[in-house]
């Protein structure tokens, strides 16, 4: 069974992801904040810039979706990377006030999203178009996995149950649902839930065995999306896949 979006409920879990991540930031100074995160390339204020760049990036998809009036993410790819390259150099206080302004224009900009525009589709920067009320999910994700790549003790142990069940919701059946280059997967988590992924399972009509991953949820979200490299996980069918990026 998908977990269905419930945007009073996904919109209550990014504020709480959100406190989560602002009380781990606290602990920090301006001299972590210039140290590498666990992205290559990419310092924690790196990471911190383009936390709030997402959320402001969202509000534009909300106000889309409220007053139909095409409103893109970004105005450029250049002008994303731009704004997080400059962002990125700036003291500790100067992020906790940008990431904690700009989640609090997430937040308004969902509470003014009517119900009856919420099944409204808008289009993401790379193309895919997402119903409105999917937009906090999406924004939960940003939040949830970012505070493990910030590298300040917060892991895939730490992510909360509800938002990995949403996310492998997600993962299996839209991001890598019939991906060329994944083989047919059938995910087992140990706390009783499946899902199946990746190509096909059969070749011009010949039915063909998924392999099977099996392993705790946790696990599972953090080999998908890249934050683990899949070691407690058991296959049976073939070799642990190698996953293409997000």
């Amino acid at each position: 069974m998908t977990i269905a979006p419930d945007f009073p409920r996904d919109t209550a879990a990014v504020h709480d992801s959100t406190e989560r991540l602002l009380i781990s930031l606290g602990k920090l100074d301006d001299a972590a904040v210039g140290e590498p995160s666990l992205l290559p390339g990419w310092t924690r204020g790196h990471v911190l810039a383009h936390l709030a760049r997402n959320a402001d990036a969202l509000v534009n998809l909300l106000t889309w979706a409220r007053t139909g009036v095409r409103t893109p993410m970004y105005a450029s790819a250049q002008a994303r990377n731009g704004d997080i390259e400059r962002g990125a150099d700036r003291p500790l206080a100067v992020h906790l006030a940008d990431l904690a302004e700009s989640s609090a224009r997430f937040a308004a900009a969902a509470r003014d999203l009517p119900e009856d525009r919420r099944a409204y589709e808008v289009e993401m920067r790379n193309g895919v178009v997402e119903r409105a009320d999917r937009l906090p999910l999406r924004r939960l994700t940003e939040v949830e996995l970012h505070h493990v790549d910030l590298g300040v003790g917060y892991t895939i142990e730490h992510l909360p149950a509800a938002f990995v069940d949403s996310e492998l919701d997600f993962l299996a059946g839209i991001k890598f649902a019939r991906h060329p280059d994944l083989p047919a997967l059938e995910l087992h988590a140990d706390e009783g839930r499946r899902w199946r992924t990746g190509r096909a399972d059969s070749v011009d009509g010949t039915p063909t065995a998924p392999v099977v991953v099996r392993g705790p949820a946790r696990d599972l979200v953090g080999w998908l999306t890249g934050r683990s490299d899949g070691g407690r996980l058991e296959t049976h069918g073939g070799p642990l896949p190698l996953i293409p990026p997000l």
